[in-house]
């Protein structure tokens, strides 16, 4: 199974379990303390996954890792380069 077919099934079984809750189908008395809560619950759940998001990838950037070896061997094609141009009679 796919990451996006697990997504999208935690997705539906929590929207159907809020949506049985919320409109009374399953037959449970909530307290009304327990349905204000309930309510705003997919606002809630799409803040804090925007937050995790945010957060993610904030942290991947603040701790990516510079190739050292890959910029210094780029670097070296790029002068290989830029010689065999200057032998051919391109000027930089």
């Amino acid at each position: 199974m796919t990451k996006l077919a697990q997504w999208l099934w935690g997705l539906a079984l929590l929207g159907s379990t809020w949506a049985a809750l919320t409109t009374g189908a399953l037959g449970l008395e909530l307290p009304s303390s327990c349905r204000e809560v309930l309510w705003p619950l997919p606002a809630y759940l799409l803040v804090s996954a925007g937050c995790y998001a945010l957060g993610t990838v904030g942290y991947r950037v603040a701790t990516f890792h510079d190739c050292e070896d890959a910029a210094r061997e780029l670097q070296s094609q790029i002068q290989e380069a830029r010689a065999d141009l200057t032998r051919r009679g391109m000027r930089f």
